[in-house]
């Protein structure tokens, strides 16, 4: 009697998004595992290990103060002081930090990791979950280097500052749906990689990160306001430097947003997966 034949890979996944969104409580311990082996990657062999995750922000930090608020003297009109433009600036750097990592990492997310691909019963579509995972460790890291700064400048925090992660969000949606697209096109074009990063400098300088939103002429104000990155620094800058509760329905909006970009992302991942194994 022959051997039975290896199970086919299925023709066609499934993308209703209960089932997809809910492969992460089903797997979230695989999730965490392979961020955790992703962030511990990523220092492995370094002297100061672990510590370059509050090194690396804290660097630059320092840079773009010196730069923009020494060099070039930048202000903003709540507060003139270096140590208060400092503040502003790094609330905007940790929460484009944040998107920029999770769009980078995914580039190469299915390009670097072929063994999953070949592994018929492996969760292809939580890999991006995982990269999201490590990309809210480094945030976090840069998180306690801003409550550090403000309990030195200020003696305090607001309190407000609970609120961050519910700030944050809606763009955690727009991550993992970004995340699933460009992970499954950097398969297909292997130019994503040098795309991605070009990319998130130009976000960086078109999301109101060293210069606040109302500086913008009003012709241009508008097409910078519909990049989600711009609602979700200056949200994160009320709660966590004015404290002042954001407004909750233009969040509730910018979450609908997320969750629509989330669910196409996943599609679209779910649409090209077959091909990967070809591919690769």
């Amino acid at each position: 009697m022959s051997a039975p034949a290896a199970p086919a890979r299925a023709s066609r996944h499934r993308t209703d998004p209960a089932w997809v969104f809910g492969s992460l409580l089903r797997h979230r311990e695989l999730v965490m595992q392979l961020a955790k082996r992703e962030v511990f990657s990523r220092y492995r062999g370094s002297f100061f290990g672990m510590l370059w995750s509050l090194f690396n922000p804290l660097l630059m930090l320092a840079v773009y103060t010196f730069f923009f608020g020494t060099v070039l003297k930048v202000r903003w009109a709540e507060s003139t002081s270096t140590a208060g433009f400092a503040s502003i600036l790094f609330v905007g750097m940790i929460v484009h930090g944040y998107f920029a990592e999770c769009l980078i990492r995914s580039s190469g997310l299915i390009v670097g990791n072929p063994s999953y691909v070949r592994k018929v019963i492996f969760p292809l579509e939580i890999l991006p979950w995982s990269t999201v995972a490590a990309a809210i460790f480094h945030t976090c890291a840069s998180v306690l280097v801003i409550v550090a700064f403000l309990l030195i400048d200020q003696g305090g925090v607001p309190p407000t500052i609970v609120l961050l992660p519910v700030v944050l969000l809606p763009l955690t949606f727009f991550c993992v749906g970004f995340a699933w697209f460009v992970a499954s096109l950097g398969v297909y074009v292997r130019d994503t990689a040098q795309i991605v990063g070009v990319l998130s400098s130009v976000l960086m300088f078109m999301s109101p990160v060293f210069y606040p939103i109302t500086a913008l002429a009003p012709e241009y104000r508008r097409a910078f306001e519909l990049n989600p990155l711009t609602p979700s620094i200056e949200f994160a800058r009320m709660v966590t430097l004015q404290g002042k509760l954001p407004p909750f329905e233009d969040l509730a909006i910018l979450g609908l947003w997320g969750l629509l970009v989330a669910w196409l992302g996943m599609v679209w991942f779910q649409r090209t997966r077959n091909g990967f194994g070809d591919v690769l």
